[in-house]
């Protein structure tokens, strides 16, 4: 019988591109594929803007606390030019591994490639192995900063339940993920998600400006140099959320098309982090260094409950976005990846949840962790391999020279392109991974010598009159309470991020 799809292909260059498959031949057709079945340019936006602000948006005004005002909107605005240019960079050594595997013939109708595969392709097994082994555990952190954050909103809301009693909940509903087949159907989730994250920001801008400044408010950062680059680490994780971005372009019937949609997407998460985070600094100051959750600041009202709530299903959807490349390179791993059968992909996926549960439950200490994976997994991941990637891929004159695509005259061609590559690899080295490493691990060893491993309500206020019994551990001098301020007994906010 003959198949009842047709698939349509251009062919740009050499490079063949996937149009979307047949025609529905009903209504139940058309509404699955409207809500389910996303490969458009469009929909590559609303998933690269979507993903790239989450619950982040919640603790960039602590990192403006850090940082001073002005050196958080430049680093805002830096490391979003940064994180744009090595997105650039991954699609274009995308297309170009994607255009020598099918000049050989190579079919990927059934299979999603993935990060590690195009360092393979293009640089061999070595940097496929570094690769793999840095973006799987960024994910996997990444999912664990989602859960931990699901469990430290919703206690905003409900705190007749500990944080690690809602984690072990949410743990439960984002497995559910494992039922999401891939990129192409998240097109109606990334919409969503994105218009939750507008809400969330704007409500905290706008009642931030309503509620003014409190009585006496200070604005002193920078004040310290561990401070300081933990911010600064905070913001260089916030834009680098494009671990993803091969799984995403792969997703797209004209992959080409990316090159300037997480620039786009970019520069409009700017009009949602940069009112918000300085509102909010604006009103609260110094009082954001002990509360590094945004809405522990704000009055409870219905709209704050409601921006709660959308983060938190926004939560559940980058849950999702961070652990599919997970559940693809797993499925490679075991034999399922080219399964036909929802049902027994969703099965072999869910081993993948375990350990990114029991991860957050050892480490909940959702603010000081943020850091660390940005200045230890992000800043390889998403900055310095892939800039690195682009220089060896095109460090020949014959590789250059049959490029699939040339670098553009604003950037210089290939020396401007090199010269932009060299100054992020140093920059980000010495910067992200150097002092914001220095920082983040103080920051984060702090955290486990105050509270402990699998503390049962990281940050939640202490029971009535509990706080004068007995004082608060100390923090050490450098850390000027960064996350571990004194409990007082009007205290009735947890201030987790």
């Amino acid at each position: 019988m003959a198949s009842d799809k047709v698939v349509e292909t251009v062919i740009v260059g050499n490079y063949v591109e996937m149009e979307a498959e047949g025609k529905p031949k009903d209504m139940k057709s058309k509404m699955s594929n409207f809500f389910w079945h996303g490969g458009s340019a469009y929909d590559a936006w609303f998933s690269c803007a979507s993903n790239q602000v989450a619950q982040v948006l919640l603790t960039l005004p602590y990192s403006f606390s850090q940082l001073g005002m002005l050196s958080g909107i430049l680093f805002q605005l830096f490391y979003g030019l940064l994180g744009s240019w090595t997105a650039y960079l991954i699609s274009t050594l995308y297309v170009e591994y994607r255009t020598r595997k099918e000049r050989e013939k190579v079919d990927f109708r059934n299979h999603v490639i993935q990060w590690f595969e195009v360092l393979d392709g293009l640089l061999g097994k070595h940097w496929r192995n570094v690769g793999l082994a840095f973006n799987c555990t960024f994910l996997l952190f990444g999912s664990v900063i989602q859960l931990i954050a699901c469990a430290s909103n919703i206690y905003y809301i409900n705190d007749n339940l500990d944080k690690r009693t809602w984690t072990y909940i949410f743990g439960a509903c984002c497995a559910t993920t494992v039922f999401i087949p891939s990129f192409h159907n998240y097109r109606v989730w990334s919409f969503l998600g994105l218009i939750m994250t507008t809400y969330t920001a704007w409500y905290l801008t706008i009642a931030s400006l309503l509620h003014g400044q409190v009585e006496g408010v200070k604005h002193s950062g920078p004040t310290k140099l561990v401070l300081y680059f933990t911010g600064a680490t905070n913001i260089l994780y916030t834009f680098g959320g494009h671990a993803v971005t091969v799984e995403i372009m792969h997703a797209m019937w004209k992959p080409k098309k990316f090159k300037a949609i997480y620039l786009l997407a970019t520069l409009y998460v700017l009009t949602l982090t940069l009112p918000s985070a300085a509102a909010v600094y604006w009103a609260f100051g110094d009082m954001l260094l002990n509360h590094s959750n945004a809405f522990a600041l704000l009055p409870k009202t219905h709209l704050r409950d409601m921006a709660v709530t959308l983060m938190l299903i926004h939560q559940f959807i980058t849950f999702g976005f961070a652990c599919t490349p997970l559940y693809f390179v797993w499925e490679k791993a075991i034999g399922m990846h080219e399964c036909k059968s929802l049902c027994k992909r969703a099965a072999a996926r869910l081993p993948v949840v375990i350990p990114i549960w029991f991860l957050a439950i050892i480490f909940p200490f959702f603010g000081p962790i943020n850091s660390t994976v940005g200045s230890l997994l992000v800043s390889f991941t998403v900055y310095i391999i892939p800039a690195l990637a682009h220089i060896f891929t095109f460090k020949s004159a014959t590789a250059r020279e049959n490029a699939v695509e040339q670098p553009p005259k604003y950037f210089g061609r290939w020396v401007g392109t090199c010269t932009i590559n060299v100054f992020v690899v140093v920059w980000v080295l010495v910067v992200g991974f150097g002092f914001g490493g220095w920082a983040s691990m103080i920051n984060f060893i702090h955290q486990i010598d105050t509270f402990g491993l699998f503390t049962k309500c990281y940050q939640c206020p202490p029971p009535p009159g509990a706080s004068m019994l007995a004082p608060p551990p100390s923090p050490p001098h450098h850390l000027n309470t960064t996350a571990a301020p004194p409990l007082h007994h009007n205290y009735n906010h947890t201030h987790s991020r």
